[in-house]
C-alpha cells in the first residue's frame, strides 16, 4: 500500500490524533521532502512503543540531547516503509532483535514539536516531527546494548512509573499516557 493511503487510512483514536493527521497530510500536500529531514520545517519520523509480555513495563533509552528517557525511533531519511524505519531504530538504538508488532498498522499519528538543539556539533533549528508510531512487544530478557553516539541508557521501565522517567519533556508525558490508555483499550 502506498504510504501516504496508509497515514490517510489511520482511524484517529482521539481529537489530537485527528487533528495531527489533519496536518500531516497538509504537510504532504505542501512539500514534496516530507520524508527527508532536508525538509527543515517538517518531517516524518517513525518510533515504536515497546512493552514487555506482562504489558507493565515499557522500554526506553536515555536521550543524550534531551537528557530524559524516551521511547525509540529516528527520522526515515527518505524510506516511506514506517515499520521497517521504526524496527531498524529500535534493534539499533537497544539491541532488541526478538520482536512482535503488536497492533497491525499504525499505532498513533502525532505531531511533535522539537527544541532548537545541537547535534553533532551543529545548530537544529526547531522543526516538527510528524511522527508515525507502532506498538512492539519485546521480550525483556534480551540483552539491551546501548547506541552510545545517542543514548546514555537502556532500560525498561515499570509503565506506572513513565512519568518520574520523563519529567524533563512534560509534552511526552501526555504522549505516553495516550500510548498507556490505549494499550489498556486493546486488551
Amino acid at each position: 500500500m502506498n504510504w501516504i493511503n496508509l497515514i490517510k487510512e489511520y482511524i484517529p483514536y482521539n481529537e489530537q490524533e485527528s487533528k495531527d493527521k489533519e496536518i500531516i497530510l497538509n504537510c504532504i500536500n505542501i512539500f514534496d521532502d516530507v520524508l527527508s529531514r532536508t525538509n527543515e520545517l517538517a518531517h516524518m519520523t517513525s518510533s515504536t512503543f515497546v512493552v514487555n509480555n506482562g504489558k507493565d513495563k515499557v522500554l526506553m533509552v536515555h536521550h543524550n540531547i534531551y537528557n530524559t528517557w524516551s521511547w525509540m525511533g529516528g527520522h526515515n531519511d527518505g524510506d516511506n516503509d514506517f515499520l521497517r524505519v521504526a524496527i531498524k531504530e529500535l534493534q539499533e538504538e537497544t539491541g532488541i532483535s526478538d520482536i512482535k508488532v503488536l497492533r497491525d498498522g499504525i499505532y498513533s499519528l502525532d505531531v511533535l514539536d522539537v527544541k532548537s538543539h545541537i547535534k553533532k556539533g551543529k545548530y537544529v533549528s526547531p522543526h516538527l516531527h510528524l511522527s508515525v508510531a507502532y506498538l512492539i512487544e519485546a521480550k525483556e530478557d534480551e540483552k539491551l546494548t546501548i547506541k552510545e553516539d545517542e543514548n546514555s541508557g537502556v532500560m525498561w521501565i515499570p509503565i506506572n512509573e513513565i512519568n518520574e522517567y520523563v519529567k524533563n519533556e512534560p509534552h511526552m508525558q501526555k504522549l505516553y499516557q495516550k500510548f498507556i490508555e490505549k494499550l489498556y483499550k486493546l486488551n
